[in-house]
């Protein structure tokens, strides 16, 4: 019983550099772990595969730095899926702390790949605008209003795209990737009153709150966290070859190497929560 006696007694901080070497290793040397499609990801991708060149979608980064992890992926991936099939693309941001810097560099990493996408009429980005539920029922009425200029101060109706997107009806979905309660706006307020098609992809802890909205029919998909980004990843990397090549490239952070990390990781605690278990109640009953 030497053993059980080394094993109760076992610094924590092993138990810590199993930690990072489960999350290390996944991200280094990608395991590749099956993933399963759920219906509520599968019915936004399908949503996207359905529209056309001249159809308009709009992102709205309603998330900061500190979800970044979950959420940049799913945006990411949303993001480089329209511009795949030429769909044209409205980016504006709402969330007060750091969602015009998510919007920025989400743009910045996806435009990369797609040389060709021309600022003002493939996408624009129209920036930061405070006002929460007020500035998303304004925009019901007219995009102009709430946004005079664009990001970079070109007043709206220089802009090719934005002469024929006057409000929501000139848009067939809008996806908002929130991290707090302004994802539940776009579905409980602006779907019921504008019948504007919504996804939102949450952090992990928020989704089962939208699963309300989502089985009313308030909304048409949801992304929950990492598990939900790395699902679209897979659909897309298997449909789209190009986007299989960026994501095969050295170094490139996703949601499906995130998600083999997370199972490595939960693995490692379960383990070891199962030896102390075991540990425990053999040195009880010896006592």
């Amino acid at each position: 019983m030497d053993w059980l006696t080394k094993l109760m007694s076992l610094d924590r901080r092993y138990i810590f550099l199993f930690v990072a070497i489960g999350t290390a290793l996944p991200i280094l040397f990608p395991i590749g772990f099956k993933v399963s499609i759920t219906p509520p990801v599968r019915n936004i991708y399908d949503k996207v595969e359905s529209l056309g060149p001249e159809d308009v979608v709009m992102f709205s980064f309603d998330y900061g730095p500190s979800t970044s992890p979950e959420n940049d992926p799913m945006a990411d991936a949303t993001l480089r899926h329209c511009l795949s099939r030429g769909i044209k693309v409205i980016v504006i941001a709402l969330y007060p702390v750091g969602g015009v810097t998510m919007a920025d560099q989400s743009l910045s990493r996806v435009l990369a790949d797609f040389p060709q996408v021309r600022r003002g009429i493939d996408y624009v980005h129209l920036g930061y605008k405070s006002g929460s539920q007020a500035t998303m029922k304004q925009m019901g009425e007219s995009m102009a209003a709430v946004f005079p200029t664009d990001r970079y101060g070109t007043p709206l109706e220089e802009i090719p795209l934005m002469k024929r997107v006057r409000n929501y009806d000139d848009m067939r979905l809008v996806v908002s990737f929130a991290t707090g309660i302004i994802g539940e706006w776009w579905a409980n307020l602006i779907n019921a009153q504008f019948h504007v098609p919504i996804a939102v992809g949450c952090t992990a802890v928020s989704a089962p709150k939208y699963y309300a909205y989502l089985n009313s029919g308030q909304m048409i998909g949801l992304l929950g966290g990492l598990k939900g980004a790395s699902e679209y990843e897979k659909l897309l990397i298997d449909h789209y070859p190009d986007a299989r090549a960026t994501y095969d490239r050295a170094g490139l952070y996703t949601a499906i190497k995130g998600m083999d990390a997370q199972t490595v990781i939960h693995t490692v605690i379960l383990v070891f929560i199962i030896l102390g278990n075991v540990a425990f109640l053999a040195g009880r009953g010896k006592r």
